[in-house]
């Protein structure tokens, strides 16, 4: 009965060594995830159970991806709820094209967060865009969704004549 803890240590450290990274291409599914993203392909990494991590987002018809990360502060999960669906929250980093993402989404605020349902292959994506203004106050922006579009083995090249 010894070896159990043992054998599920060795496993979850090597848990980090098992990541994967896929890409998931979306198509929008209602006329305001068309205007605010267009088509978007997700740099997903699978880990262990089958969790899913976003790492960044491609715009799949257009040049730009925008890094996201991990969390977010307290106020985005008060504007939220406990009871959300969209249970992992995303910062979109202001380098690249995550600052005109941030402004897409949420016009004069200063900083974004996606919180997404679970991304899975072959099922549509769901998101809800909070943002920061300078006066401090958290406010929902949009509610986003996509319908899953296919799987790339590479990053795909975006048409530089746009769509």
């Amino acid at each position: 009965m010894r070896l159990a803890p043992v054998i599920l240590s060795l496993t979850l450290a090597a848990a980090p060594a098992r990541a994967e990274t896929r890409f998931f291409a979306y198509d929008p599914a209602d006329r305001l995830t068309r205007a605010l993203t267009g088509p978007l392909t997700f740099e997903v990494e699978l880990g262990l159970f089958g969790r899913t991590t976003l790492r960044r987002l491609y715009s799949t018809a257009r040049t730009g991806q925008a890094d996201l990360t991990v969390g977010s502060p307290v106020g985005v999960r008060e504007l939220l709820g406990r009871d959300a669906v969209e249970g992992t929250v995303y910062g979109i980093a202001l380098t690249g094209q995550g600052r005109p993402l941030t402004r897409a989404l949420c016009p004069g605020a200063d900083e974004a967060w996606l919180a997404f349902a679970p991304v899975r292959a072959a099922r549509p994506a769901r998101a809800r865009a909070v943002g920061r203004w300078s006066d401090g106050v958290f406010r929902e922006c949009a509610q986003l969704s996509w319908t899953f579009r296919g799987e790339w083995s590479v990053l795909p090249t975006p048409d530089p004549t746009g769509p």
